[in-house]
């Protein structure tokens, strides 16, 4: 079988050869997204943007924003010395929206880097013709899916769309998975495909423990009570109403355990329902959406995440943080191989198994020491996830 190439590069050489050379001005990119209104993609894009000002590491980014719309992050974006560029129409205007890309792509970019997986088809044909050096596909989702409500149009246009994007100079992906979706059982051309993982921040992770008493005091929970923390958004993708059946499982073996939900989603009210249909809403919490999410981490004991079987999720930051949060992982088939460390402490579950055979997991687990967040910490400095090798593996792809 023909393997997954993963883009890997020791740290810091882009930046010692444009020491070297004071006058290389770096290559001037342009990045077409959704918008940036904290997504996965435009979150990590930004964590990268604010690696590299740390470091002295100069970049030539511009934001393409497909739907138009400011975002929660431009200004983020524009201190960190990015431009920021709104589509003129939607993509439900496709005459109009190409032509308004091609406009600006006429501005003379190097490099033209798209994250809509097989959306950027497209997208790609804004660029025909134009003196742009490369093109880059970045995959970051395994299901291939077209906003569409129309199953006929999803039958008409996904193929020739994935055929388009192969035609990229470069395609992507976040996950050897991933990638091997969108190839589809093509070969892997190590010149043209190759894995980039996001690079994970540890700063969040590191340093004092948080107080655990303190965290369950203002939830108005006991002291000793085990935390089954969801943390993410709360959608049927990430199937967070089974979190509660495990849950109503688990207390059935260990009374004092609670549910704590960090995240927000059209399942919110489903989500507490279900706690009451199944006697377990005084032992739910429901969060809301929060930006200390690594802190919440740190203080609970498992990280469940149930998502379905078919697709499989595209990566998995947050199996990532959970790790160097020194969480014990219940997660379905659904989440790939290549979020895990070799010092995870996980079960891998299918979700044919009842909520009680997750449950028992779950509780033969808390029997065992925690795992150790200061060697997961090694772990992902070690890894193609450390902030120095993702962000050269990035520069490497716009060269």
């Amino acid at each position: 079988m023909t393997s997954i190439i993963e883009l890997r590069r020791e740290p810091a050489p882009a930046a010692a050869a444009m020491a070297a050379e004071p006058h290389a001005r770096p290559p001037r990119v342009i990045h077409i997204v959704e918008n940036l209104n904290r997504q996965a993609v435009e979150n990590w894009l930004i964590r990268m943007m604010r690696h590299a000002a740390a470091r002295g590491t100069p970049l030539d980014w511009t934001f393409y924003c497909t739907l138009g719309q400011p975002g929660a992050l431009d200004g983020a974006v524009h201190d960190l010395g990015s431009r920021i560029v709104y589509s003129p129409c939607s993509i439900s205007e496709p005459i109009r929206f190409v032509k308004g890309l091609r406009e600006e792509l006429r501005r003379g970019y190097d490099v033209v880097h798209y994250h809509h997986d097989i959306m950027s088809a497209p997208e790609l044909l804004a660029a025909l013709g134009l003196p742009i050096r490369k093109t880059i596909v970045h995959v970051h989702n395994a299901d291939l899916n077209l906003p569409t409500p129309a199953k006929w149009k999803w039958l008409a246009l996904r193929e020739p769309f994935r055929q388009i994007c192969l035609r990229a100079d470069r395609v992507v992906g976040i996950s050897k998975h991933t990638l091997r979706t969108m190839l589809n059982g093509r070969p892997v051309d190590a010149a043209k495909h190759c894995v980039h993982y996001y690079g994970v921040d540890p700063a969040p992770f590191d340093g004092p423990i948080p107080d655990r008493v303190a965290f369950r005091r203002e939830l108005g929970l006991a002291p000793d009570a085990p935390i089954l923390l969801f943390g993410g958004r709360i959608v049927p993708e990430k199937n967070p109403v089974f979190a509660v059946d495990v849950l109503a499982a688990l207390r059935r073996r260990e009374p004092r355990a609670v549910g704590v939900f960090a995240g927000a989603g059209s399942l919110e009210a489903t989500v507490v329902e279900r706690a009451g249909a199944l006697g377990v809403e005084n032992s739910v919490r429901m969060l809301g959406w929060r930006d200390d999410l690594p802190a919440v981490m740190r203080c609970g004991d498992w990280f469940i995440l149930p998502r379905p079987e078919q697709p499989m999720e595209g990566f998995g930051l947050a199996v990532v943080e959970a790790q160097l949060a020194g969480m014990r992982l219940l997660v379905s088939r659904g989440v790939p191989d290549d979020p895990f460390l070799p010092t995870a402490a996980f079960r891998r579950m299918p979700l044919s198994a009842p909520a009680d055979d997750w449950a028992r997991a779950a509780a033969e687990m808390l029997a065992t020491p925690a795992p150790s967040a200061g060697a997961a910490l090694a772990a992902l400095a070690a890894s193609p996830m450390d902030m120095d090798r993702a962000l050269e593996g990035l520069m490497a792809l716009h060269k």
